[in-house]
Parts: structure tokens; sequence; C-alpha cells
């Protein structure tokens, strides 16, 4: 039991360590995205900024650092076997005696890290650009709810993953226009309120809905006393509702996702998919 324990652990490991190499590898690339995440950040909150409105500038920054943290976590993994294709590697983890849940593990926790170190570097570019600091907000509620969120992005980069598996030559594309759809409907940089109601609607199934919703009321948004000096963050019952969604939504997506995953992987073993090149 404890071997093989210990040797799902060292596989997990693994996976985790080599995608710090390929970054590492990348690390051009890397700086460069950091570097658009952080200057593209840093436009939007500067829109409430040139407006002398602190609470849309807040409002700006909450949705850019969240935002940032999970397309990142939904990218790094929704294009994972996109990557491996790209790189004449996919053919040999699949067929690797490893199980498949133990690969989808590590991938997603180097994504965890990928995205807390992005959106920090994000963070601390920010704080440059504008007056607000985090002295007053509900920081260990946002950690909270931003686990309850992973899950359900996890799930939902599983399922995309497997979408390059599907089709080598659209897949990866498809993944990035639901990345997009969620962008537009989640209330990311504006309430949902001013969608149009069929869209509205739409919202209502994306957990980046109830990740900004809840982490604005933990920061402080709305609230009429605060000031850049001090923010007044809810505590963490206020965003009970967000929070079960959010937990109810990671115990659905995520075996789904697994589900999913496993059968298209099934599939395109039978049918010769894992060599084609696109």
């Amino acid at each position: 039991m404890d071997h093989a324990m210990d040797r799902t652990l060292r596989q997990t490991w693994a996976f985790m360590f080599r995608g710090y190499h390929l970054t590492r590898r990348y690390i051009s690339w890397v700086i460069v995205f950091n570097f658009y995440a952080l200057t593209g950040s840093a436009a939007v909150a500067l829109i409430g900024v040139a407006a002398n409105d602190h609470q849309l500038t807040l409002t700006l920054v909450v949705g850019a650092l969240l935002w940032n943290f999970l397309s990142i976590l939904y990218n790094e993994i929704a294009m994972s076997v996109a990557y491996e294709r790209w790189e004449g590697t996919l053919e040999y983890t699949f067929m690797a005696p490893v199980p498949r849940l133990v690969h989808l593990v590590g991938l997603s926790l180097f994504a965890l890290c990928n995205s807390i170190v992005n959106t920090a570097t994000v963070l601390g570019g920010l704080m440059l650009f504008t007056d607000i600091t985090l002295s007053g907000a509900n920081l260990g509620g946002v950690v909270v709810v931003l686990l309850a969120s992973t899950l359900a992005f996890v799930g939902l980069g599983v399922m995309a993953a497997a979408l390059p598996v599907l089709s080598p030559e659209r897949g990866a594309e498809a993944t990035h226009i639901f990345q997009g759809s969620l962008l537009l409907v989640s209330g990311v940089y504006y309430p949902v309120e001013v969608l149009p109601a069929w869209l509205q609607r739409i919202s209502a199934l994306s957990p980046a809905t109830y990740t900004l919703t809840a982490c604005r009321k933990l920061v402080g948004v709305g609230d009429s006393a605060t000031t850049p000096q001090r923010l007044a963050g809810a505590p963490l019952s206020a965003a009970t509702f967000e929070l079960a969604v959010l937990l109810v939504m990671g115990v659905v997506l995520v075996p789904l996702g697994l589900w999913v995953f496993g059968r298209v992987e099934r599939w395109a073993k039978y049918t010769g998919r894992l060599k084609r090149t696109g």
C-alpha cells in the first residue's frame, strides 16, 4: 500500500516537474505572456483611474486578477494535449503505464502553481498603476473561494483538453472559443445585468460568475465606505450561496471531465488519432 502511494506521488510530481521544465524551456515566451497579462490588466484598471472612480477601479482590478488566475488555470489544462501534439510526445504520454488520473492531477497542480505565480506578478504590477491596497480585504475568504472555483475550472479544463484529441486541426481553436465565451458572460469587467437577457441565463452556468461575485463582496466592491486607504471586505458568510454553487459545480465537473476525457482517449486510441499532427 505504501509502495503504491509512493509511486503515485512520484508520478504526479513527475508530471508537475515536466511542466516546470517546459516552462523553463520557453522562458522567453513566458516572460512575454506575463508582461502582456500585466499590461492588459493595467490598461483595464486605468479606465477606472481615468474616471476618478475608486469603486470602478476596484471592480476592474478584481476582475482582471481573477480572470487572469482562472483563465491561466483553464488554459494550461485545456491546451495540454495540444502542447503534447506539437512537441511530438502525445502518443508516448498516452501509452505510458501511468493512470490517466495521475497524469491529469499532475497537470492540474502545475497549472495551479503557474496561475498563482502569474497572478501574483500581475498584482504586484497593478500596485504600481493604482492606489488600491488590500489591507482591509478578506483575503482568507478570497482564498477559500478560489480553492472552490479551482475544482470547477479543473473540470472544465479537463473536458476542454479532450477537444484537441477529437480534432487535431480544430480542437485547440475550440478551447479558446469556449474561454472567450466565459469571459463574455461571466461579468469580469461589468455586471452581468448589462448583458442581453438570453446571455444572463447562460452566465448562471459559468463558475467564473460566482467566483467574481463572491470575491468582490469579500474585497469590498460596492461598499460605500470603501476608500483608497481602506477596504471593507465582507465576511465569508456573505458568499455562502456562491461558495455552495462553486462546490457543487466542482463535484459535478471534475468527475464529468475525467469521464469525458477517458471516453475520448479510448476512442482516439481505437481510431489511431494519437499519431496525427495538426
